[in-house]
């Protein structure tokens, strides 16, 4: 048959064409399109008839996603804001790390397996899936937040284990299997391991942090979009490929460095901007590879293991997290969002556990419960993010503890009235902001960006950090008490959705758009927009009154 022919086509055709019907369902449904995602995956699987997909090919697919995504959030992340949350995210991944292992070894214990079963089962559990914990702070808007960086610290550090992990393994297999091999061996590999780890960070810190922002600088300035967009993925994909096959560091890690180093590059935004559409294609087939892996007569065969390996990597898993946090004095909104960010697994959970069965250190059946424990996990996390929000909400102890957690959401409320929002402070947003600031209005700005943050403040801005769509949010930029709303932020589900909110709260608020089609004017207009101005009308409209003698020879 044509597929057996074109194997990735097949792959990718199915798989995006699944994910979306089902997606769609779920979003109708009012559940996490990622569900529908997963099942198209379990669809498309080896353990249900019909149409069968690649399962190599998909994850290969998959990693291609993982790497574009975290070469975005390098490009949001500085080596000072590493070392910032670097006292608590290494102590924090290395204690959450033994007290998962511990936990995954005694049901492995209870469960009649060998000690290094357990160890390799237990650690198989304790590390997050890098795309799901991105893709949840993405979602609530706090990944460039002081909670954000902490939980993507803790999973660069977690990652850095990992890598340590899958080097040792086969050394510890064979000292198992007594062979003789001696220890120096052992103590050999991890220090050659932690050799090539620092190699790499030291050449992107002193070598790519010059050349890869010069060649992007480079590359723009030969007026090609399309180059400027190739030259991204090259270096995504390019370094997250040399990372792991000069250096034996993790696709994940490589592309992070890749993206972090890029940020000293004043196009650094555009670079994001860019990679956005092909990132979250792949991201996508990575939620249906999870779910190809699937084999459903593990929740008929072992129920009991199956509910226990998912109450470790919930339950257990996010209490670690939470006390490991709060035992570092930070606030609980910084200690529930790091629970719910790695209460659940991933992509090296699935490696650990295939080499584990590979080396015969594990029994075949712990890759079943570890698989569907990754998928039971990614179905429940939107969940537990939204349950730990709530038991955050209702738990607060007394002013204090309230302050210092609306200090860490950037939630403290305004004391400002009558003042002007603008929301998003790019190209658009920044020149509003400055003419606003010209005219001494007063202004507070919701902006995620780091930079766009700062020349906010500097115009003399209260810059908020969040989902503007949030009525937390909202309520603490006092929006019932504003005169105007500017959203000058391009996407138009994300307007839409402030729009809306903003409109429920305040009635009689002039909101101000921005539209880049027809259709974004309408479904805007529906929400309750007054003015939406679409980018190419205006544009049009300037030039013909300068065509026409009816403005000045001087542009503004």
């Amino acid at each position: 048959m044509l597929e057996h022919q074109t194997p990735l086509i097949a792959t990718i055709a199915a798989g995006l064409m699944l994910a979306f019907i089902l997606g769609l369902v779920a979003q109708k449904l009012r559940i996490q399109p990622l569900v529908g995602y997963l099942l198209a995956g379990v669809a498309v699987g080896p353990f249900t008839p019909g149409f069968t997909a690649d399962p190599a090919l998909a994850a290969e697919l998959a990693e291609i996603g993982v790497i574009l995504l975290m070469f975005g959030v390098g490009l949001h992340f500085s080596l000072k804001d590493l070392l910032s949350v670097a006292h608590i995210a290494v102590p924090g991944a290395i204690g959450q790390i033994v007290v998962a292992t511990l936990m995954g070894a005694g049901l492995s214990w209870a469960l009649g397996w060998t000690p290094i079963a357990g160890f390799v089962f237990g650690l198989a559990l304790s590390v997050a899936s890098t795309v799901v914990l991105i893709r949840a702070l993405q979602d609530r808007h706090i990944l460039d937040t002081d909670r954000g960086r902490i939980a993507v610290g803790w999973l660069i550090v977690e990652d850095l284990a990992m890598v340590l992990a899958l080097v040792l393994l086969p050394a510890l297999a064979v000292v198992m299997s007594g062979d003789g091999v001696p220890a120096t061996r052992i103590v050999f590999s991890l220090l050659v391991t932690l050799a090539k780890v620092s190699v790499f960070v030291a050449i992107m810190l002193v070598v790519g942090r010059r050349f890869i922002p010069w060649l992007m600088h480079y590359t723009a300035h030969t007026g090609s979009r399309e180059l400027f967009r190739l030259a991204v993925y090259a270096i995504a994909l390019g370094v997250a490929y040399g990372a792991a096959h000069l250096f034996d560091v993790s696709f994940a890690l490589g592309a992070f460095f890749a993206g972090m180093v890029l940020r000293e590059s004043e196009l650094s935004q555009q670079a994001a901007e860019e990679a956005i559409p092909l990132r979250d294609a792949f991201a996508v087939l990575f939620f249906v590879s999870v779910g190809m892996l699937l084999n459903p007569a593990v929740f008929v065969d072992a129920p009991l293991a199956l509910l226990a390996t998912v109450a470790i990597i919930v339950v257990g898993k996010s209490a670690a997290a939470y006390l490991i946090v709060r035992a570092f004095r930070r606030p609980r909104a910084v200690a529930f969002t790091i629970a719910a960010s790695l209460a659940q697994i991933g992509e090296f959970s699935f490696i650990l556990i295939a080499l584990g069965i590979e080396l015969k250190m594990v029994p075949k059946e712990s890759r079943d419960l570890v698989l569907a424990g990754a998928i039971m996990s990614i179905l429940l996390n939107p969940l537990i993010f939204a349950l730990l929000e709530r038991i955050k909400g209702e738990t607060a102890a007394g002013p204090e503890a309230a302050a210092a957690d609306q200090q860490q959401t950037d939630l403290v409320p305004t004391t400002l009235h009558d003042h002007d929002i603008v929301v998003g402070y790019g190209r658009v947003g920044s020149l509003v902001g400055a003419s606003l600031a010209r005219d001494g209005a007063k202004m507070i700005v919701v902006e995620a960006g780091e930079s766009a943050g700062a020349k906010a403040r500097a115009d003399g801005a209260e810059v908020y950090v969040g989902n503007a769509a949030d009525p937390a949010l909202l309520t603490a930029i006092n929006l019932a008490g504003a005169r105007r709303l500017f959203v000058t932020i391009p996407e138009a589900f994300e307007a839409g959705q402030v729009i809306q909110q903003a409109r429920a709260m305040n009635p009689s608020l002039d909101i101000l758009a921005r539209a880049h089609s027809d259709a974004a004017v309408e479904h805007l207009d529906k929400l309750g927009a007054n003015l939406i101005v679409l980018g190419e009308t205006e544009i049009a409209h300037r030039m013909l009154e300068r065509s026409r003698g009816e403005a000045s020879a001087t542009a503004i």
